[in-house]
């Protein structure tokens, strides 16, 4: 009981409307956020002469927690290599480590401003000098600048204003360091290490290491809106366990890039933008192969992109006008975990809202079909059956019929013919009643031994969740991995 009432996740937030975790992210968040109000409050007297210890405990704690928001914040980091992990998964982390950050910065600010009040003030010290002190202004600016980023960093403003947010993220996060660096001496250390973790991950990293262009061809699809982005390259042979590799080198299933189209504008140029890879995976490039059996070291690359504002629908008004463009592209990123649990149950189920079949194609082809491939046609040439391994099940929730085309339909019956079973209900606006009931009967005919994976909306994703977690309280062998991001 214990272990299906930490996986379930709760309603949303009443108001407000917003999600929460599932119980078991809900207590780790609260164990944490514990333990700083712990330091915070340890050995601290709660009377007003002690005003300025707790004040300054509140920077201390501010400043000691920077490091690990950066680090969580960070596309390459060691977690990952830790822990196997990638940095969307720890992204819930990230956001409420910002909040408590801000919350420290806040009570700081409070603090030496009731420090003033009570104290400086009958010393002589007038709001206005209190402000314009070098120390005192250099933390208002730091100040300030957190709390910019966090207000835009909320889901309302990414939704509506994702490139301001991108913009002001980028710019706001080396300015509160700088600000931070000259406030006071001894933040330095940590405000340094901020520093580097962000240089290291911006500019070494995604700039050069995990940065590749090519050209790419735009293809409107039968809705006139939804585009898929094709391209291809020959993969390289070169590799190392100590640096990380970048998409001349192929990816993984369910890894994600971010897509950058300098041609768009100069604007767009310093733009990246998170996409999920479409394509299947391709094979590892064995150096053994002859110069003319080429199949084994090529990549074909595809995404699904449906226009929002701003980038995606300027890229789709260039696609009307020509499909040519030369893409830059940042990654590969994401973990195995989807596949690992889908791998290691004897009936694998796949949930797919909408576009979540961006995700879900890769890991059914990783599983049906896992040997290399020998062409390219469309999404993905076409290789060789091999044996059924394990049940693999598909229900895939659209809102218009035009979406299934998304998805080719001899792609799909190739998958059938690999294994597949696939359920696709009539279009609707909602995940509908019979998802739970379907699940638990596909549950029931893996004899309860069964690996899901979900990738929808919010809605969709509770509702799953919540199934798994009411199959697991009654004995099942159940594991339920979302895919989702949360940008």
């Amino acid at each position: 009981m214990a272990k299906s009432w930490l996986q379930y996740q709760p309603a949303p937030i009443p108001i407000v409307n917003k999600s929460l975790p599932t119980n078991g992210l809900s207590v780790l968040v609260v164990f944490f956020i514990g333990l700083n109000v712990f330091y915070n409050l340890y050995r601290m007297p709660l009377e007003a002469q002690y005003l300025f210890v707790f004040a300054d405990r509140c920077g201390i704690i501010f400043v000691a927690n920077l490091p690990l928001l950066y680090l969580l914040a960070a596309k390459n980091q060691p977690i990952k290599f830790l822990t196997g992990y990638s940095y969307e998964s720890l992204n819930i982390f990230h956001r409420r480590l910002g909040e408590l950050v801000c919350l420290e910065a806040l009570l700081h600010l409070l603090g030496m401003f009731g420090v003033w009040y009570g104290l400086l003030r009958h010393l002589g010290f007038s709001l206005a000098r209190f402000i314009f002190n070098r120390v005192v202004l250099l933390g208002l600016g730091a100040f300030v600048a957190y709390e910019v980023l966090y207000f835009t960093s909320l889901g309302s403003f990414r939704q509506r204003c994702y490139e301001i947010f991108l913009a002001l993220h980028i710019f706001l996060q080396f300015a509160s360091l700088a600000l931070l660096w000259f406030h006071h001496s001894q933040s330095r250390p940590y405000v340094g290490i901020s520093m580097g973790i962000l240089l290291v991950d911006r500019v070494i990293f995604r700039l050069w290491l995990k940065s590749s262009s090519h050209p790419a061809t735009l293809t409107i699809l039968d809705d006139d809106e939804t585009m898929l982005l094709s391209a291809d390259w020959d993969t390289t042979t070169t590799s190392s366990t100590l640096l990380p590799q970048s998409m001349t080198h192929g990816w993984k299933p369910n890894d994600h890039i971010f897509l950058t189209v300098p041609t768009l504008s100069r604007k767009h140029s310093l733009q990246a933008h998170p996409f999920t890879i479409f394509s299947a995976a391709p094979g590892p490039p064995r150096p053994s192969d002859s110069e003319s059996n080429t199949a084994n070291h090529h990549a074909w690359f595809s995404l699904l992109i449906r226009p929002q504002s701003g980038f995606t629908r300027n890229l789709l008004v260039h696609a009307r006008l020509t499909p040519k463009i030369r893409i830059r592209v940042d990654g590969p990123y994401g973990s195995s975990h989807a596949l690992d649990l889908l791998s290691s149950h004897s009936t694998a189920v796949i949930i797919a809202g909408g576009s979540g079949i961006a995700v879900a194609y890769p890991l059914l082809w990783a599983l049906l079909c896992p040997r290399p491939r020998t062409s390219s046609l469309d999404i993905e040439p076409a290789r060789p059956p091999t044996r059924k391994q394990r049940n693999v099940k598909l229900l895939w929730i659209t809102h218009s019929l035009d979406h299934r085309s998304w998805v080719p339909g001899e792609k799909m019956r190739e998958l059938e013919d690999w294994g597949l079973e696939v359920k696709i209900p009539p279009p609707t606006s909602v995940a509908g009643p019979g998802v739970g009931a379907l699940l638990e009967e596909w549950v029931a005919g893996g004899m309860g031994d069964a690996g899901v994976v979900v990738s929808g909306p919010d809605g969709l994703v509770r509702d799953v969740r919540n199934v798994v977690a009411g199959l697991v309280g009654r004995g099942e062998r159940v594991s339920v991995q979302v895919e989702k991001f949360g940008w």
